[in-house]
């Protein structure tokens, strides 16, 4: 018989990794398609650290840390703008230490990863204009591609799906 643990256990047992749903940490993570390698937290996290956490609807997160303060932390997903200011370090029971993008393991000690993830957080100001444009571009191509299908297949192949 298979043990059925939480999220939170299965991390305190060492090494665990995850597939992510969402795109709050799009293009680090991408929807569906990447996995991630969570460890237990040992002491404080540190600036640009991703860690596992609860947050205040008791959903499992995975963001990433613009900043560390006296009583937690400023998090924030990489496909998002708007900051949470109410993580501690009790929220907190995993964090990444890397991440699999199609076979390749990306360690989150790597020179390259610390670039993306300074450059990501050093342009958070324009996080929201390239996160809208991103999105409008995506509604557009799935709107085109509709108009494109209704009238090369005819009106009623949305109702054959």
């Amino acid at each position: 018989m298979i043990e059925s643990i939480s999220i939170e256990k299965a991390v305190q047992r060492g090494h665990f990794i995850i597939r992510p749903r969402g795109v709050s940490m799009w293009p680090m993570i991408r929807n569906g398609k990447d996995s991630v390698l969570i460890e237990p937290v040992h002491g404080r996290l540190k600036k640009y650290d991703i860690p596992l956490y609860k947050d205040k609807y008791d959903r499992n997160v995975v963001h990433r840390i613009i900043k560390v303060t006296e009583d937690g932390y400023v998090i924030c997903g990489d496909g998002l703008h708007e900051k949470e200011y109410d993580i501690t370090d009790k929220n907190i029971f995993g964090v990444v230490r890397g991440f699999y993008r199609k076979e390749k393991f990306i360690s989150c000690d790597s020179k390259a990863y610390m670039a993306y993830a300074k450059f990501w957080v050093g342009i958070m100001f324009l996080r929201k204009p390239i996160i809208e444009t991103v999105r409008f571009k995506r509604r557009l191509k799935a709107r085109v591609k509709e108009i494109y299908m209704r009238i090369t297949k005819g009106k009623n192949h949305l109702k054959n799906k």
